[in-house]
């Protein structure tokens, strides 16, 4: 259908649209498919998608520009949480074992064909490097092509991984902390649940506040969460598939006192903003996260605090009060 014609399903729907050109420039930039899911809070349902009275074009945007937010700052709070884990992993295992390069070795894994695939993964990203264009290494100019006083130079380096590359023939692959970097979050994962000893899981997890089996249900749903994140994908009231265990562990930063998690809200988003700010309390204590995540939130109807499973006086627990400034 044109751009008109969808504009017109809409009004016609009983969506109110004072603006029909601003609603096609929304449509043409953001696209009907991705826009159509946060109309449906909207709606009295199939089959027919009637929107209720009094609903406007910008009710919907309102809620997907809210669900963009949300996004990039669950995103903030993963960037920080993986980073942690990738730094924990490399720094727990190349010391523990005194070798920078434990991950060649296959006695730290459980799965042969699983810790293959890792190697698999380690060489091809070597290859490509070296097979690619290479990168420059220069001084870079003043926008008028003069160079710079001699104290403002900045200099481009090439990446860890090509200098490493070009620099030492042994060992072929880069150390540990190179190839934590380069693994995609999943890769990273599956990475640390082949680890042999429950041990180095265990001291992998402790680092960053948590137990083994906690880390193993919490990265799932991490990875979930930011694929999701990263694929600019609805956020605040989809099912997940797969949610961040409730720790038994009294030294795991979890909801205080007799503040259970609502069984209504197990299932939603409210468990994995949980977990991002119980590891935050670990490995960024003095973040403004929980702030950000307050400040967003308060503003919006009990319709989204309910899809995000969000309890009334959610701020009130300890947990998070200590953390922000009403």
């Amino acid at each position: 259908m044109s751009l008109d014609k969808l504009v017109d399903q809409l009004e016609e729907r009983g969506l109110m649209i004072p603006d029909r050109d601003r609603a096609s420039r929304y449509l043409r930039h953001i696209g009907y498919f991705r826009l159509s899911p946060y109309t449906i809070p909207f709606q009295h349902g199939q089959p027919d998608h009637l929107f209720r009275d009094g609903t406007n074009f910008d009710d919907v945007l309102d809620l997907y520009v809210f669900d963009r937010a949300l996004r990039l700052l669950v995103m903030d709070a993963l960037e920080r949480v993986e980073v942690a884990i990738r730094a924990a992993l490399s720094d727990h295992m190349s010391t523990k074992y005194d070798d920078p390069h434990w991950y060649v070795n296959p006695v730290h894994f459980t799965s042969g064909s699983k810790h293959r695939g890792l190697l698999q993964i380690v060489q091809t990203a070597s290859d490509d490097k070296l097979e690619g264009e290479p990168e420059s290494v220069g001084v870079v100019q003043a926008p008028g092509g003069e160079a710079l006083p001699s104290g403002d130079r900045a200099v481009a380096h090439r990446s860890a991984l090509e200098h490493y590359l070009l620099t030492y023939a042994t060992p072929e692959l880069p150390p540990s902390w190179l190839v934590v970097e380069s693994l995609t979050i999943g890769q990273l994962n599956n990475t640390i649940k082949n680890l042999k000893l429950r041990a180095d899981r265990t001291a992998v997890a402790a680092s960053i506040g948590l137990t083994e089996p906690v880390l193993v249900s919490w990265m799932r749903t991490f990875v979930r969460a930011r694929n999701i994140c990263a694929h600019h994908g609805r956020l605040w009231n989809v099912g997940l598939g797969v949610y961040p265990a409730v720790p038994n562990s009294r030294g795991i930063s979890w909801l205080k006192g007799d503040n259970a998690l609502p069984a209504r809200s197990e299932k939603r988003l409210y468990p994995v903003l949980l977990a991002l700010q119980s590891v935050l309390d670990v490995v960024s204590p003095r973040s403004a996260w929980a702030q950000r995540l307050y400040d967003l939130v308060s503003t919006r109807p009990p319709m989204n605090l309910a899809s995000m499973g969000i309890p009334k006086n959610w701020a009130d627990d300890d947990f998070w009060s200590e953390h922000i400034t009403r």
